[in-house]
């Protein structure tokens, strides 16, 4: 969807208020209270047949009639009308409209059709755009535009803050206010049929007005838009996220509430962890959120300093510290020294620095500046317990006084908690309005400033150089596909170990051997050639799970054990199910178990983001949304590492500490492999892993089922993030007769291409970043190689060295803009391999891939003094001009005739 057109929701110049009424608490009249006494300096425009005025300003008897086209539209009248007001509005060139009318959905014309995809085809056909139906309205405090039905305006801020709930908007506005918190933008989304998420993410990740963004979810209607345009701005600032629905009910009453798709919470957890975003868990979390973004500066580090004229309240903001993963700071002999000099004797003498509880403003002010002198910090919490002294006001305005005179205040994070309610009440407005965060609870503190370390970490993971499969292990995606596909056709619904090990196989999973015997006598000869001992399993479709009637034998050494299980395991299943079909037996190797731990691996379908990985111990009753980690596909060595690491601090996975055990490295090679797989398979629809046998490096699986879509099931988008796209790798010629490999960059490319961007010389540096650059760091480094395929392409093309490895030679790159309007690139190419055609064979494989994406143009800018690059840009069909003031060359292609 176009950027462009959300500058006439984000920069309206003129509004017009279609149903604007001089009826009290009718809503054209509160929206124009609200627009008249917000401070907007573009024309407000009442538009209704019935008044000749509204509220004093001169109104319109129809859309017709106004003077100019207005950029913003406000419905306020019923859904009834609302498709034809739409197009109207449309028609006079109206850009963007919020719709305030609910139940649309739901209502249909005499046609059948809803009123709300009427309205949707009325403004699709013209260009315009429409926020809604069910939205409060929107409030932009930088413009004085109040165009919502809220009870209040908004201060002026650095918080945007979106949601789908109207109810939500309120009660945040309402505290907000009272906290002297002020917002960007603040946007009620309503169903979000048209602008949605991830047009506002891509907008406010680019507005400079915007530091932090907030954002209230019943539900995600787009899935790859969202998680890639959430994934680009939390590169630039924290997202912070409240989800309903995380219990089932919840969930349904969400889906009712918007009508959007159900999906399931822990599969939306892990979508935001891998956007980068922040979960918090309830409202009062998010307005601790709120009140830490408001105020506080760029996380330095992690390390937590307290200070506390109480012991208790400390303890309870360790605990909550520590159970939150966090780090209690050490403090320096030098500092504990200095705080010995000005501190009662009976003092703490450690972190939390417990200053007695008849501490005074003089001993607070004392402590806190050389806690905040001291290096030992990143952060520091301030506490204090209501006390006889009743100095709880001043010693906040001496607390106060400290942090803002001190040199280090825009480095160190300063907090507050000030226990109580009437005797800190005036204490915490003084913090409010002196921009100091302040808490009622030990509890909030800490948890607000976990959110600042949680976001920092993210940005740290989003930054990691993932490890390497390595090479020796298959990756067999024709034959996987073509198992599959054969089994499709003969109407497979589920594929069990016999039939799924040769699948598992050719991407290099360990299954132990099994075969399928139609009797009991077959399954004996099997079992004999095989080898003892064997496992038996009973195969029959009525049997959902085989613990049921035992259906699985272990340990059998012979062929009388083996006759034994058969038909005792028949036995069992008739005498449950009389009716059941029996479809034979399947024959196992048992495999060696002594000092391995079973652990359980599934890929589910979420109705939301597609294949999800969950990972847990298993069981009978094992829900893998419920006891399993979960994350999305596509999964590298770094991402399955953190997936384990949060299974592990979830104890969703134990380690056992058995013999053999659990392997970190083994597990992460294990969760890419099945990564890749559901990646290249389309045909898979479930795959449960139950139980897979961790022994060390070695893992087993022991047990597979594989669910499979039916032949030509329609799949749609199946993955919520774009994978690698492999199919655009191939190989070319230099003209030296040099091979080289032309493919997409790749994030385990970090090293090599940090050792491509050192080798190029100080001219090609030159003409590369415009001017003198200094090398590469690694997080930036990270942010060139750990791309979003969705949004931006760079192509490397690599050769193999003396000694085998890969060397990169050269990198071409575009990103592009959200409307898919235009892709800038630039290129760089080393010194020893320039005039062997390799510029010209990944710029050509640049523009192939951009027409193919259906983008409108290719540009980019070179130095005056790189004429060869604009000559060969220019033979390669670009448009090539001057600008004598800034000394560039500018290239322009149009891909589209």
């Amino acid at each position: 969807m176009s950027q462009r057109t959300l500058h006439s929701l984000f920069k309206p110049s003129s509004v017009a208020v279609i149903g604007a009424s001089n009826g009290a608490k009718r809503a054209g009249n509160v929206l124009m209270k609200n627009l008249l006494s917000s401070g907007f300096s573009g024309p407000i425009m009442p538009v209704t047949p019935k008044y000749t005025a509204v509220m004093g300003v001169l109104a319109y008897p129809s859309i017709q009639a106004l003077p100019i086209k207005p950029d913003l539209a406000i419905i306020c009248t019923r859904g009834s009308r609302v498709p034809a007001l739409v197009e109207t509005l449309a028609q006079f060139g109206c850009k963007v409209a919020i719709i305030m009318a609910s139940g649309m959905a739901q209502e249909v014309d005499d046609a059948g059709v809803s009123l709300l995809a009427l309205a949707q085809q009325h403004a699709k056909r013209y260009g315009m755009r429409l926020l809604g139906p069910n939205s409060l309205g929107m409030i932009l405090p930088p413009l004085g535009l109040n165009a919502s039905l809220a009870h209040a305006g908004a201060l002026p801020g650095k918080i945007a803050f979106v949601s789908q709930s109207a109810a939500v908007c309120t009660t945040v506005l309402d505290w907000a206010n009272n906290k002297g918190i002020g917002f960007s933008a603040f946007i009620s989304l309503g169903d979000a049929t048209d602008i949605d998420f991830d047009e506002l993410l891509d907008y406010l990740g680019r507005d400079g007005q915007t530091r932090a963004i907030m954002l209230y979810i019943d539900s995600v209607n787009e899935k790859r838009h969202f998680l890639s345009a959430a994934r680009a701005a939390s590169r630039n600032k924290p997202i912070f996220v409240i989800k309903s629905g995380r219990s089932l009910e919840g969930a349904r009453a969400a889906k009712l509430h918007t009508g959007g798709m159900g999906g399931n919470d822990a599969v939306y957890e892990a979508a935001f962890r891998r956007a980068g975003m922040l979960r918090v868990q309830d409202l009062i979390e998010l307005f601790a959120a709120v009140e830490s973004l408001a105020h506080s500066n760029p996380l330095q580090g992690e390390r937590l300093g307290i200070i506390s004229n109480g012991g208790g309240p400390a303890v309870l903001a360790v605990d909550e510290l520590m159970l939150r993963g966090g780090k209690l700071a050490q403090l320096s002999l030098v500092t504990l020294a200095a705080l010995d000099s000005v501190l009662p004797a009976t003092w703490s003498g450690q972190n939390p620095v417990d200053i007695i509880g008849d501490a005074d403003t003089a001993r607070y002010a004392k402590a806190l500046e050389i806690m905040m002198d001291s290096e030992d910090l990143d952060a520091i919490l301030v506490m204090h317990s209501p006390s006889a002294l009743g100095e709880s006001e001043a010693i906040a305005d001496a607390v106060i006084a400290t942090v803002l005179r001190h040199p280090k205040r825009h480095r160190l994070n300063i907090l507050t908690n000030w226990s109580g309610e009437d005797s800190a009440y005036l204490a915490r407005k003084s913090f409010n309005r002196a921009g100091v965060p302040t808490y009622r609870t030990p509890e909030g503190a800490v948890g607000a400033f976990m959110h600042m370390v949680e976001y920092r970490r993210n940005q740290k993971l989003l930054q990691e150089v993932p490890q390497s499969i390595p090479d020796n292990i298959p990756t067999d995606m024709h034959t996987a596909r073509g198992l599959l596909q054969q089994a499709q056709l003969k109407g497979k619904a589920v594929l069990e170990t016999h039939e799924a090990s040769p699948v598992l196989s050719a991407y290099g999973l360990n299954t132990v051997p099994s075969w399928y015997a139609a009797t009991a006598d077959e399954a004996v000869a099997i079992a004999r050639e095989a080898g003892y001992p064997v496992a038996l399993k009973i195969q029959s479709p009525d049997i959902a799970h085989k613990s049921d009637v035992h259906g699985v034998m272990l340990n059998l050494i012979n062929d009388e054990d083996v006759r034994h299980a058969a038909a005792a395991m028949r036995h069992r299943v008739l005498a449950i199910h009389p009716d059941a079909v029996i479809d034979g037996l399947i024959v196992q190797k048992m495999a060696l178990t002594a000092g391995a731990q079973e652990i359980r691996v599934a890929v589910i379908n979420d109705p939301v983001f597609g294949p999800a990985i969950c990972l847990g111990e298993g069981g009978s009753e094992w829900d893998p949304t419920t006891d399993a980690a979960v994350a999305l596909p596509p999964l590298n060595m770094a991402l399955a590492r953190y997936m384990v690491i949060q299974a592990l601090k979830t104890h969703k996975l134990k380690d056992r500490h058995l013999p053999l055990g659990l392997d970190m490295h083994a597990l992460c090679v294990m969760l890419t492999q099945i990564s890749h797989l559901v990646i290249d398979c389309p045909e898979i629809a479930s795959l449960d892993l139950n139980p897979v046998l961790a022994a060390a490096d070695n893992i087993t699986l022991l047990d597979v089922s594989l669910g499979l879509h039916p032949k030509d099931a329609e799949q749609g988008s199946r993955l919520a993030i774009l994978p690698y796209p492999k199919e655009l790798e191939e190989v070319a010629s230099l003209k030296n007769g040099l091979k080289v490999m032309l493919r997409p960059i790749l994030p385990e490319d970090e090293p090599k291409h940090l050792a491509f961007d050192n080798s190029l010389s100080d001219e090609d540096r030159y003409k590369r970043y415009f001017g003198v650059r200094s090398r590469m760091t690694h997080e930036e480094m990270a942010v060139l190689t750990q791309i979003d395929y969705a949004r931006e392409m760079a192509f490397i093309a690599t050769a193999k060295g003396a000694d085998g490895e890969d060397i990169t030679l050269g990198a071409v790159r575009a990103s592009i803009d959200p409307d898919n309007t235009e892709a800038e690139f630039a290129m760089a190419v080393r010194g020893d391999h320039q005039g062997l055609g390799l510029g010209k064979l990944l710029l050509e494989k640049l523009i192939r891939y951009y027409r193919a994406n259906d983008t409108q143009v290719l540009s980019g800018f070179t130095l005056f003094e790189n004429r060869n690059m604009a000559s060969l840009a220019k033979g390669l069909g670009f448009e090539v001009a001057f600008d004598m003031e800034e000394r560039l060359i500018k290239m322009h292609l149009a891909l589209k005739p």
